[in-house]
This record gives structure tokens, C-alpha cells and sequence, in this order.
């Protein structure tokens, strides 16, 4: 299968993870194992790497890349990993990466339905089960349409392009990702269709839906934190705005100390963090690596450690 990775920050992430040899891993969105190669490669036999996918294509290819390596790839999403890991007797660990977003192989493989541009089945699914985009786009309501849109899409025109889905349903199903295409394309001005390809917003928005990504994001930052042990370090790599965001809240929720009132002359709730940050800003792509890899150029990277 080819399944081509070009994994991002991969310096950084690295750095961010600060390698134990003997220490345990889990890489929560192993794709074609980028990241995890580089870190079961420093590893020695009392290290340990463990891998997770939903997609059944990821699980096979990373199985096979990690096979010389002292890594184990399991078939769950990352917001399974607590049970998954006190199943295995593998808690805690020292280190947990997400790589969030789709991978290059869902995007360039046609078959997946993820790209605006090739025509193919309006599909979507990570895990290759469930509800798939077709589905979405031909039986939510209009209401809702709209709200995923520009919720999950931050997209200015929410509304015509949700009208122009349910006007053409109304005639005939939407299958394919052209046909989606052209009625977004069709829901915004003429100036903005001329300066770029507006499905980019609508078809991010579907496929976060489609796929729960955001409630798969919640629950894995508390599931992957609450494996650490103390010293372990959490390093996230998000690719636009909104699952950036949700990093970030989180991340500052467990590195908040005392909670008291600012005129309270004394702590008296007693709160200290759980952890602290690596680095107080995001880590992003140097212009060498985006030149490299066009697709890193929204990355951001965020690390903590945890400290109790």
C-alpha cells in the first residue's frame, strides 16, 4: 500500500518529547509512522513505542514500518488510550503525541472521498465505518448543515451554501465530492470564488463532523494527560485554528495554579498546576520545512509536562 508520510515538526517533536531509551510512547495517530519510526529508532529494549489509528489502512501500513522496531500498533482511536494501555499493563508513560488532522494518504487517496479535488464517493470516514459525508449532506437539516459549516468551518457563507445543499437533494441525491463541490462553489460570491477555491472551509467542517473530531479531541487530551506520569511530557500537533484553540485551553487549565479571587490576601483554595509548559508559545514549521512540505504550513506544536 502506498501510503506516503512526511512527518511535521518532527525535530521539534522530538525535542519536545525529550527521548527516554527505556522510556514508554504512544503516538495516538500513528498514519504512516513518521513520528514513530524516529522515535522507536531511540529506543532501546527496555523502550517501549505503542501506536493507535482508527484508520484500518494506517494499522496495517504502521504494523509493518515498526516491525523492526520495540513498538506494538493497535486498532483504536487516541480517546480509547487509557483503557487501552491499563489493558496492556503499559501505564504510565513517558511521553504522548497527537498528530491531529487528516493524513496525506486520506487526502491523496482519491478513494476516501477527503479531496475537493478529485471526483470520487462522498465518504470521508477515518475509521472507514459509520456515517459517511454522503450521508451528512443528505439528510441533516438545513439548520444543521449551516451550523456545522460554520462552526467546524469557520465559513462566512454557512447559510446559501447549506440552502443550495438541501435545493439540490431535494432533486436528486449528492454522491460525489464534485457534486458537493460545485454547490458550495455555487453558495459564495463570484469575487471570492475568483480569489480561491472556497471548499476548503466546508469540506474541513464535514469531515470534522463526519469523523466527532472535536469530541474525539477533548476526551483524548484528558485520556492521553491522565496516562502520563509525572515528568512525562504531552506534545500536540493541530492544524487549524479551532482544534489549536481547544489545545490551548486545555493545556493552560492544568498549568493554572491558585484560583482564589485577586483580592484575597492569602491562597486559601489550595490549588497548584499539574503541569507546566515546554515551550509558552507554539512551536511552527520553519520556512525550510514549509518549502519542503506545503501541508505543514498551518501546523502549530504545543507541549507540557506533566508535574504531578
Amino acid at each position: 500500500m502506498d501510503f506516503v508520510h512526511i512527518p511535521v515538526l518532527l525535530h521539534e517533536v522530538l525535542e519536545g518529547l525529550a527521548i527516554r531509551p527505556d522510556g514508554i510512547y504512544v503516538d495516538g495517530t500513528v498514519g504512516g509512522a513518521g513520528h514513530s519510526t524516529e522515535i522507536a529508532k531511540r529506543l532501546t529494549a527496555g523502550g517501549k513505542l505503542i501506536g493507535f489509528d482508527r484508520d484500518p489502512d494506517a494499522v496495517e501500513v504502521a504494523t509493518q514500518r515498526l516491525a523492526p522496531y520495540p513498538a506494538t500498533v493497535v486498532h483504536h482511536n487516541y480517546d480509547e488510550m487509557a483503557e487501552v494501555l491499563t489493558e496492556m499493563g503499559d501505564v504510565p508513560v513517558d511521553g504522548v503525541l497527537l498528530d491531529l488532522g487528516v493524513s496525506s494518504h486520506q487526502l491523496d487517496e482519491e478513494s476516501r472521498g477527503f479531496s475537493y479535488h478529485h471526483d470520487a464517493p462522498l465518504d470521508m470516514r477515518m475509521s472507514q465505518t459509520g456515517m459517511t459525508a454522503e450521508d451528512l449532506v443528505n439528510t441533516a437539516s438545513e439548520e444543521e448543515l449551516s451550523r456545522i459549516l460554520y462552526t467546524y468551518g469557520e465559513e462566512s457563507f454557512a447559510r446559501s451554501i447549506a440552502r443550495n445543499i438541501v435545493r439540490a437533494r431535494a432533486e436528486q441525491p449528492i454522491h460525489t465530492t464534485l457534486e458537493l463541490a460545485e454547490l458550495i462553489k455555487s453558495g459564495v460570491p463570484q469575487k471570492v470564488r475568483r480569489m480561491k477555491n472556497p471548499c476548503k472551509k466546508s469540506f474541513q467542517a464535514i469531515r470534522i463532523a463526519v469523523n466527532g473530531e472535536f469530541e474525539h479531541l477533548e476526551n483524548g487530551l484528558k485520556a492521553a494527560f491522565s496516562v502520563l506520569k509525572p515528568g512525562g511530557r504531552l506534545a500536540v500537533i493541530t492544524f487549524h485554528s479551532l482544534e489549536d484553540r481547544m489545545v490551548k485551553r486545555q493545556f493552560a487549565q492544568w498549568c493554572q495554579g491558585c484560583i482564589c479571587p485577586p483580592d484575597f490576601p492569602q491562597c486559601v483554595c489550595g490549588r497548584t498546576p499539574e503541569a507546566k509548559l515546554v515551550s509558552r508559545k507554539p512551536i511552527v514549521p520553519s520556512a525550510e520545512e514549509v518549502e519542503q512540505n506545503s501541508r505543514s504550513r498551518s501546523a502549530k506544536l504545543r507541549v507540557l509536562e506533566r508535574s504531578r
